[in-house]
């Protein structure tokens, strides 16, 4: 199953019609050529009192290389950074609360540009990279035309000094804070269903 964030509604990519049915409610969708799917995501991208669509089809890597080719690709990585502390560390931007992440450059691995991302947003170094937690798919539009932006996240671990953090301004942070892991739940009433997700994916959160 795939799953894309539409800000705070989500479409569900999935080759399980009956287990979506019988645990979910919203707008369901067997998908049947490229020309309608494509009507009915710009008609999802309208209907905003509707928080989820399932698409449904038997080869769901297929569908999602269908529903794909309606967006800009842009391909990024970030981390959940921890401190010796066991700290978890989040930012500020555009007054959203985030993770660090950034856009992967030509050359770079995920992990590389997890690192350097994380590094240029907080401004911390010396960082050890650690698993993949998951990876999160979300839309935005971008000078008029949409973008699905694929994002790998990271385990990240700082065995540095947690002062030494430092929003990268320029880039419309404008705070780096701390929490242990119980505190995190402070943050959830202003922040994405994506970095939500992460979270969860990262056992920060018990729901």
């Amino acid at each position: 199953m795939y799953k894309v964030f539409f800000e705070n509604r989500i479409v569900y990519l999935t080759d399980d019609f009956a287990k979506a049915f019988r645990h979910n409610y919203g707008l369901f969708y067997k998908f049947y050529d490229l020309s309608e799917l494509k009507q009915l995501v710009r008609l999802f991208n309208y209907l905003t009192r509707i928080k989820k669509l399932f698409i449904f089809y038997n080869d769901v890597d297929h569908l999602f290389r269908q529903f794909s080719s309606f967006f800009t690709i842009i391909e990024a990585a970030g981390g959940v950074v921890r401190s010796r502390s066991g700290k978890v560390l989040v930012i500020n931007r555009r007054s959203k609360w985030d993770l660090p992440k950034g856009k992967i450059d030509d050359g770079e691995t995920s992990q590389q540009a997890a690192l350097r991302e994380i590094s240029e947003e907080c401004g911390i170094h010396d960082m050890q990279i650690g698993k993949e937690i998951t990876t999160t798919y979300h839309t935005y539009t971008l000078n008029g035309k949409p973008v699905l932006k694929k994002v790998i996240w990271y385990e990240v671990s700082y065995p540095g000094e947690e002062e030494n953090v430092k929003p990268q301004t320029e880039e419309d942070i404008t705070e780096v804070l701390w929490l242990m892991p119980d505190d995190t739940s402070i943050i959830l009433g202003n922040t994405y269903l994506s970095i939500i997700d992460v979270f969860r994916q990262a056992n920060l959160l018990r729901f």
